[in-house]
């Protein structure tokens, strides 16, 4: 998948493809001949890769994971986690729950990737008769509808039900038709019925190759779903997800060491579930532009560090002392200036609260980087996230803490160097409740989980108000509809309500 992205793209920009499904674009078909293309099983995956692949990327500013401004920037941003030293009006907003519906950054993942479940839909009708093999005609359609799925499920949980548009509306973009947003009913049903579809196809991989690394599988699909199920609360159908996971067909694994995980070494490892993936001349992910400080000691000193994003310093101190995670979370260092940061330091430069922070390093140095970006591959989904949510099923699903649940979160608390929890550390199941949560905090900081793990315990907008975040109310677990939608909607598409 490495080098189809760009060619591919070029094709769907060519060929006039990206028709909205909110508010019906009128397509040139002048621009595109379907009785010369597409016509093989290669313009086939050309149409995919452009019109499904294309929208879960990291790929500098643009891709749905975009550390710019995708939805784990964007979602991280409104917790206890995210901080940012930039205060201007792209995030204060986000940070002090003040967003409007003509907030760019807090609508940006609406305007950008909604109209590709359209463009999805229409790739899925204009490949049904291309000349190629039944097994590869079923793959695209699972691909298709895992893409669909997934992005429903990621919209979804930003912005509540979108419009879904039907192939007839797609194919009739002249006739001026406004579809309005989906039921709360219809949208669940889209997302697990699409998801669902691709985990029953006989020609979707459980687990991709390393030849086809990037590319869809059963594992994806059931992690995505499984996330599903956990923020719907049904619990019983996201153990099953979680077990299915756990099953040896699926590989899946704990690296060794937290910091392992996310080096351009071990590419590829065991714990990934899915991951952005990045090359140079093709895709680059800028995490360490965003999150290093301009005076943070690096090998390559090429690398761009534009004193960007932080960990609160609150949040900061939950963890335990040697936690080996810390390893990768620095509070403390020797600055090439030959300053010490630390957290007396950075409250003295900083006095703004929400600019103040440890340093999110995270992933590894890219060697080769003269500038802008790296080219190791941006994780989105790996298996400690499947475990923890699968503890949690577990514990929600009976009404008790089990040895099971404690032993999966011992998993990932013992690859931190920490002390395995007992049984008799949970006197309730709220205290386990708490602790998975805190748990999944210290693991997965800065990947995209805390926003949906806060609404899913309830704790989303009173943990904004400890942050003295007054403006903060229930209304605001969902962000709103872009105000351009809403106007051009001519009264046919809802806002959200408080907004």
């Amino acid at each position: 998948m490495k080098k189809i992205y760009l060619s591919a793209c070029a094709v769907s920009a060519l060929f006039g493809l990206f028709t909205s499904c909110m508010d019906l674009e009128p397509e040139d078909y002048s621009n595109i001949n379907t009785t010369i293309f597409p016509t093989t099983e290669q313009d086939a995956l050309a149409l995919v890769t452009a019109n499904v692949y294309a929208t879960f990327t990291n790929n500098s500013y643009s891709g749905i994971f975009t550390n710019a401004s995708g939805v784990e920037t964007i979602g991280e941003m409104t917790t206890d986690i995210g901080a940012c030293c930039w205060n201007n009006d792209s995030w204060i907003p986000l940070q002090n729950f003040t967003w409007l519906p003509t907030h760019e950054y807090t609508t940006i993942n609406y305007t950008r990737h909604a109209p590709s479940l359209g463009k999805m839909l229409l790739t899925q009708d204009r490949i049904k008769d291309v000349p190629m093999s039944d097994e590869a005609k079923e793959r695209f359609n699972a691909e298709i509808h895992l893409g669909r799925g997934w992005l429903g499920y990621l919209l979804w949980d930003f912005y509540g039900p979108v419009p879904l548009a039907t192939l007839e509306e797609l194919n009739n973009p002249l006739g001026d038709i406004i579809v309005p947003r989906a039921t709360e009913e219809e949208m669940r049903n889209f997302i697990e019925t699409e998801l669902l579809a691709a985990i029953n196809s006989s020609a979707l991989p459980t687990k991709i190759s390393a030849d086809e690394f990037g590319r869809f599988d059963k594992g994806l699909a059931r992690t995505v779903l499984m996330k599903y199920y956990m923020h719907v609360g049904e619990w019983a159908k996201a153990e099953e997800q979680g077990r299915e996971l756990m099953k040896a067909e699926y590989g899946y694994g704990l690296m060794d060491r937290y910091a392992d995980i996310f080096t351009l070494e071990n590419e590829k490892n065991k714990e990934i579930i899915y991951a952005c993936v990045e090359q140079r001349g093709i895709s680059l992910q800028l995490w360490h532009d965003h999150a290093l400080p301009s005076n943070y000691p690096v090998q390559n000193t090429a690398i761009q560090r534009w004193d960007g994003f932080k960990v609160l310093w609150d949040f900061y101190h939950t963890f335990e002392e040697g936690d080996d995670r810390l390893q990768s979370l620095v509070g403390e260092y020797m600055g090439t200036d030959g300053v010490m940061f630390n957290e007396e330091n950075d409250k003295l430069k900083h006095a703004v609260v929400d600019a103040q922070g440890a340093v999110p390093v995270k992933y590894g140095e890219d060697p080769n980087s003269t500038g802008d970006g790296s080219q190791i591959d941006w994780i989105v989904y790996r298996y400690a996230d499947v475990l923890t949510l699968l503890a949690e099923a577990i514990v929600r699903n009976d009404n008790a803490v089990s040895q099971e649940a404690v032993d999966l979160l011992n998993m990932v608390r013992t690859r931190a160097l920490l002390e395995p929890r007992t049984l008799a550390d949970y006197p309730t199941v709220q205290a386990f409740l708490d602790d998975v949560l805190l748990e999944r905090g210290h693991e997965l900081w800065w990947e995209g989980c805390r926003r949906t793990d806060l609404i899913r315990h309830d704790k989303f907008i009173q943990s904004a108000l400890d942050r003295d975040k007054t403006n903060a109310s229930d209304y605001r677990v969902l962000f709103p509809i872009p105000q351009s939608v809403i106007n051009e909607g001519k009264g046919q598409i809802a806002q959200n309500p408080g907004y």
